[in-house]
């Protein structure tokens, strides 16, 4: 856009916001350049211009020749949230639109992302778009920047594309913060004739590029607490750390069946316990044993209204942040070796083949035998031995297995394993996505990058929580009448995506048929077809952003990617807050008590869907923060990568090594003049017709890293 129409789109923005604030006023442009403390004879002229051409296309009404007043007629206003895209523009989902409808920059008056707002929907030049009318709550308060400090006042400049405006701090605002420092501010008020927002700085995070204040920044952006208020810890600190007598009397007595945890080597918080009981008849007791954190933290305390605010753990890089005060979360709750401990526990009985035959849900006592890694068990199932090597074991020694444990190992894999394939025939989607990982240095910082997998020894987990999970929503709705629940539901892909996968994967070979009635074999064939080739993240990318959100529901749809008709969450209250409500849930029926009202638990559920929504995000900056920091001494060097993205400006580029992103620009494509086709995802030279496309492999040398601004620049190497 030229700077003259830019100039002209801006002033059409402030015009319409000056009507509509006030909607009843008849104005000129004289008044109208008052208003907006325009002087000059060429600032007024285009207000006229604007004036003529808001007419024309019935934004306002002419009373008389130059008086005007909005036409606000047939505006209906509707509510909804407003959401900024890195562009700048916002988007709204609206009842009755297919799509969500833009909000041009001009019109945003003044929302920011996340705001509840009404808006006036426009039809113009045949596209509809939504222009901001009133701000009905601002969705946060807290903002990061770096504080830019003058003689009498400053400003926080804010980095997030979906912050378009900086915070203007005034004089007595400016206290002893420094020129520099990466800042936590707060929104205070946005005054109708101030180009920005007044805030007020409430914490100095440190120097810009240092580890600490970005990852804390990092928390601060997404509003995810990192220390608990002394209060939460004190209270948690008061809870008896014995176990009651009487309450183990009233509990289902595990204490002495084989029951072991399978966790990452670096856990702490010990979620859950298998136990294991071969029983007559070929059959077989498996216990899903899950800490009971309902029993400690109890409805209406303070660690309750903690956990609920913050209703999930967020894991980053190199540290967790936990939704529980460690003395519950890593000690309490956590299902340790060789300490007793309460449980909430799924049991089942089962044949070879992973069918339940029985099933039984209450609250237990268990005293773990052993704590294994997934690497320890991982030995196991590929060597077939019961000795476990020195090099994947925790203590560092090589161990043999007792005899019933190597054989439980062994049963439940193959149950896993049965139970894996059937939900594979009854449509579930495999996603077997790579994880990026660091290994950190004693300071945590990066020293190199691994992938992480999904082996047997994850999925034998991985599958009987899905079990109980699935069980456990089960037998809820076999309670008539049906009450109120927490499911976690997944509903079908977006159709309109689906077709569009289609037409981007075309050029690789690859064929995917949206209509067919089983999308989900369709997918799967797709996932099974590039497994293991140079474009695999890529196209497994692609197809994860055809999927809807999971979320957290009191209206059961069900779970589209599992291919379950009943699912809810159940396995993990020591780091997430809905598994809580289940356990609660799950007991007060048992109990046959009253319960929650339907809306009171679908507000909880709103809540924790979109915690963990920031949670994820949070946990992928921080992902991306450590790629650059990893990268930041490679600038020169060469890698070879795959081209995951095109767009007019130029070439997006995934190494191969490390899953890097950074840009190629189309400025630094030489050797020829490349235009960028759309319908191809490439650029193509017009004198060579040399490509570079969606999903080619290319060598690049790292032009620059921006850690600030978490950018790679590239060059063709």
């Amino acid at each position: 856009m030229s700077k003259k129409k830019k100039e002209r789109y801006q002033l059409e923005g402030k015009i319409i916001s000056l009507f509509k604030s006030r909607p009843k006023a008849v104005l000129n442009y004289k008044q109208i350049a008052a208003a907006l403390d325009i002087k000059d004879t060429k600032g007024r002229n285009n207000i006229i211009k604007v004036l003529n051409t808001l007419h024309s296309q019935d934004q306002l009404d002419a009373l008389k020749p130059g008086q005007y007043q909005f036409n606000n007629s047939s505006v209906e206003l509707v509510s909804t949230q407003l959401t900024i895209i890195p562009s700048g523009k916002g988007v709204v989902k609206v009842d009755g639109y297919d799509e969500e409808l833009i909000v041009p920059k001009k019109f945003l008056n003044k929302g920011l992302h996340g705001d509840q707002i009404e808006i006036s929907i426009h039809k113009k030049n045949k596209q509809v778009e939504a222009h901001v009318e009133n701000i009905l709550e601002r969705s946060k308060r807290e903002y990061v920047g770096v504080f830019e400090r003058q003689k009498d006042f400053g400003f926080v400049l804010c980095r997030s594309g979906r912050m378009y405006t900086d915070l203007f701090i005034e004089r007595e605002e400016l206290k002893n913060y420094k020129d520099g420092e990466k800042v936590v501010a707060v929104l205070k008020d946005w005054q109708e004739k101030r180009e920005s927002p007044s805030g007020r700085i409430i914490k100095s995070l440190g120097q810009p590029g240092e580890k600490e204040t970005e990852i804390h920044a990092i928390l601060h952006e997404y509003g995810l607490p990192y220390e608990f208020p002394k209060e939460i810890e004190e209270a948690a600190e008061k809870i008896k750390k014995d176990l009651d007598q009487k309450e183990i009397k009233k509990r289902r007595d595990f204490r002495d069946v084989l029951t072991f945890t399978i966790d990452p080597i670096t856990a702490k918080d010990f979620d859950d316990a298998l136990s294991f009981k071969t029983l007559s008849n070929g059959l077989f007791e498996v216990g899903i044993h899950i800490a009971d954190v309902s029993y400690y933290v109890q409805p209406n305390t303070i660690l309750d209204q903690e956990a609920y605010d913050r209703a999930t753990s967020v894991y980053l890089v190199d540290r967790v942040v936990p939704m529980l005060p460690e003395v519950l979360s890593n000690g309490l709750c956590s299902l340790r070796p060789k300490e007793e401990k309460f449980t909430f526990s799924a049991v089942f009985i089962l044949n070879i083949e992973g069918t339940v035959q029985e099933e039984w849900y209450g609250r237990t006592v268990i005293n773990s035998d052993y704590r294994f890694s997934y690497e320890e068990v991982q030995d196991v199932l590929e060597n077939q031995k019961a000795q476990v090597d020195s090099s994947v074991s925790l203590t560092g020694k090589t161990y043999i297995l007792p005899d019933n444990v190597f054989k439980a190992i062994n049963i439940l894999d193959f149950q896993a394993k049965k139970l894996r394939s059937q939900r594979m025939k009854n449509g579930a989607i495999s996603f077997d996505r790579v994880e990026v990982n660091f290994h950190l240095d004693d300071e945590n910082n990066p020293e190199s990058v691994y992938f992480k997998t999904s082996k047997d020894a994850h999925k034998l987990i991985e599958e009987f929580m899905l079990l109980a999970n699935k069980k456990v929503a089960g037998f809820i709705n076999k309670i008539q009448p049906l009450p109120p629940f927490v499911y976690r539901t997944h509903d079908d892909p977006d159709e309109q995506k689906l077709f569009n996968l289609k037409q981007t994967i075309s050029p690789f070979g690859y064929s995917f048929n949206p209509n067919k009635k089983n999308v989900s074999s369709e997918i799967n064939g797709l996932l099974l077809a590039c497994n293991g080739k140079k474009e695999q993240n890529l196209i497994d990318t692609l197809t994860l952003r055809c999927m809807s959100k999971a979320e957290y529901s009191t209206d059961n749809i069900g779970h589209y990617g599992l291919a379950f008709s009943h699912y809810t969450h159940f396995t993990s209250p020591i780091r997430r807050y809905p598994d809580v409500m289940v356990h609660r849930l799950l007991q007060t029926y048992l109990d046959k008590k009253p319960y929650p009202s339907k809306q009171t638990i679908e507000e909880a559920c709103q809540h924790s869907s979109q915690r963990e929504q920031l949670a994820t995000r949070a946990e992928r900056d921080s992902i991306k923060y450590m790629q650059m920091v990893f990268m930041e001494d490679k600038v020169g060097q060469i890698f070879n990568g795959v081209i995951s993205g095109v767009t007019d400006r130029g070439l997006y580029v995934e190494l191969i090594d490390n899953k890097c992103e950074g840009m190629i620009r189309v400025m630094d494509i030489k050797g020829d003049f490349f235009h960028y086709d759309d319908r191809q995802h490439a650029f193509i030279g017009e004198r060579t017709k040399k490509t570079y496309q969606l999903g080619d492999t290319i060598a690049i040398k790292v032009k620059k890293v921006n850690i600030l601004r978490r950018f790679l620049d590239f060059v063709p190497a």
